[in-house]
């Protein structure tokens, strides 16, 4: 058996954020290979069914982000899984959009999700990272993961993405990570970051109107993300990017 598990956060004003394209992407998988519809189960939303004839588990965690580590344990230790038998997709900001890397083991990367996963089942599991690109400035960071993907984005890349992974998903359960970048790569050829609209640097030092924030400067034609002060989304973004004055 097989767990697959996407990374985001609960909730439909959530949905298309950057920060959940994990659980767009096993939403893809689940479509694709005909899971039962999704369950509450171990803090998360589980489905259970077969690729290419392998038994495997889909999770989303219902947990937020910084507390996705507490519904991975508790399927893993049911189900009697070890960190090889686990895969994590995932957004990543230091991949341009569409691109994709895959391997075994490895730090968080500065990534909540897998820091709340990495000391509960230990760190030789598949990362299949998604890139989402960076926004250009570590202060324009919030706003972009937390920002819905763009129609454009949405057509350019990211549907053809999650097609692709959807698509190749028994590369995931067997282990054929080379394969696996390879058929993605090719589905976003000319596609991804070629078409997309891709970040702009952001000068720190550039005045800002009230009230916007850099990244509303550098992608005008995306609305502002509204960034929660309270409930357990804003404690992440504590965590994440340091409490402000």
């Amino acid at each position: 058996m097989h767990l697959i598990v996407g990374l985001g956060n609960p909730g439909e004003k959530y949905r298309l954020n950057r920060h959940n394209i994990g659980f767009l992407a096993v939403d893809a998988i689940a479509r694709r290979h005909n899971f039962p519809s999704f369950r509450e189960k171990f803090q998360g939303l589980i489905s259970e069914g077969t690729i290419d004839g392998e038994k495997v588990l889909l999770l989303k965690p219902q947990t937020f982000m910084n507390s996705s580590g507490d519904s991975v344990q508790k399927v893993a230790k049911f189900y009697q899984l070890t960190a090889a038998d686990i895969s994590v997709l995932y957004d990543e900001l230091d991949l341009l959009p569409g691109k994709t890397r895959v391997k075994v083991g490895g730090g968080n990367g500065g990534h909540n999700g897998l820091r709340s996963i990495d000391p509960q089942i230990g760190l030789n599991y598949r990362r299949v990272r998604l890139g989402i690109g960076h926004p250009g400035h570590k202060d324009a960071v919030m706003h972009h993961v937390l920002g819905d993907f763009s129609k454009a984005d949405q057509q350019a890349w990211l549907t053809p993405l999650l097609d692709a992974v959807a698509d190749n998903a028994a590369m995931i359960v067997k282990g054929d990570d080379s394969g696996l970048m390879n058929k993605l790569a090719i589905a976003v050829q000319g596609d991804g970051a070629e078409r997309s609209q891709r970040p702009e640097t952001v000068d720190p030092t550039r005045k800002k109107a009230p009230g916007q924030s850099h990244v509303r400067q550098a992608r005008p034609a995306e609305p502002q993300a509204k960034v929660p002060e309270t409930g357990p989304m804003a404690d992440m973004l504590k965590k994440l990017f340091g409490k402000k004055d």
